[in-house]
């Protein structure tokens, strides 16, 4: 067992853990420039409102059926900002369905709890930690490892949606050219196109048949996926559909962008694996370093567990390896 030296020395190091992670989440918004980014946004921001003023106020001897257009269009985008701000909270149950997860909350929050219970055992039994370390592996196990799960098969579900979102588009496109309607080729994507695009359309599809509206059904589905891309597609067909116009040619735009975009991920991917690799090796190397100077000579290193200056700085040097690895993640997780 661990004295009680020990006990708060450890006590003491996960304080000085989240003091740091503190810290850095105070000042990382500064070291980083987001506030010098934020402040640029709002400065073109602002440029972009005058221009539209200024566009509006030159225009003003235009004709009347392109003064309606402009107001359809203005009450379709604040319509859509409305309900967008109405459904920024994001539920348990909403998050499961984002993660195509066929499961409820309670069966979630029983997943967690079992969860946490394992952790807290494994800790517990294994290393024979005190029992404020026990509790720390039971609230991490209930609370952090699940929802961090929960998050990678977010992430997942929605690159495996949008991969594919083009090809539809694009089955859209020549349906409308062919003469089909919008429903039928909402239909043939349903019916022809991978998971799990082909699920999300079909409750598309099944929501219009109960006589939900295109656009309501299309705005459930941007809660469900919440991606660009499918905002992108929401807001060009309540346009078209309030507005008019050419639905092909602006599906077959909206087409190139994703296509643009997807291109570019992938380019940025290519060109930070350098720094991921990088990343990895640096953060592997003293975990590493120190299991082979175990297998080697552990007279050498035991020490460093056994006594309590040893634990003490084992507690800080992971303390600081943590801090470093948040850092080197923030600096090659790129957003665009």
């Amino acid at each position: 067992m661990v004295d009680a030296q020990t006990q708060q020395l450890l006590i003491a190091a996960m304080i000085a853990l989240g003091a740091a992670g503190v810290i850095f989440a105070v000042i990382y918004p500064y070291i980083s420039g987001e506030r010098r980014k934020d402040k640029r946004v709002q400065v073109v921001r602002e440029g972009n409102g005058k221009t539209r003023r200024s566009a509006v106020v030159a225009g003003s001897n235009a004709g009347e059926t392109a003064q309606n257009r402009k107001k359809n269009v203005a009450e379709s985008l604040k319509e859509i900002e409305t309900r967008q701000k109405a459904k920024e909270k994001v539920t348990l149950r909403l998050r499961l369905e984002r993660a195509g997860l066929d499961m409820t909350p309670r069966d979630f929050y029983i997943a967690s709890l079992i969860s946490g219970i394992l952790c807290g055992a494994l800790v517990h039994f294994g290393t024979a930690s005190p029992p404020m370390m026990t509790l720390v592996a039971v609230f991490v196990g209930t609370l952090g490892v699940p929802r961090w799960f929960l998050n990678k098969l977010v992430k997942r579900y929605q690159a495996k949606f949008v991969s594919e979102m083009a090809n539809a588009i694009d089955v859209v496109v020549r349906g409308v050219k062919s003469g089909l309607p919008l429903n039928e080729c909402l239909q043939v994507i349903s019916r022809e196109s991978p998971e799990p695009l082909a699920g999300e359309f079909r409750v598309v599809v099944e929501e219009q048949r109960m006589g939900v509206p295109l656009a309501e059904a299309l705005d459930r589905l941007c809660n469900r996926v919440p991606l660009a891309e499918v905002r992108f597609l929401s807001i060009v067909i309540a346009i078209q559909q309030q507005a008019g116009g050419n639905l092909s040619e602006a599906l077959g735009n909206l087409s190139g962008v994703l296509r643009d975009r997807l291109r570019l991920q992938l380019k940025v991917k290519a060109l930070s694996a350098e720094a991921k690799a990088s990343a990895m090796v640096l953060a592997s190397l003293p975990p590493g370093v120190m299991s082979m100077v175990y297998m080697t000579s552990p007279e050498y290193i035991t020490p460093l567990f056994t006594t309590t200056p040893g634990k003490f700085m084992l507690a800080v040097g992971a303390s600081w390896m943590a801090c470093g690895i948040l850092i080197m993640r923030k600096m090659i997780n790129f957003k665009f």
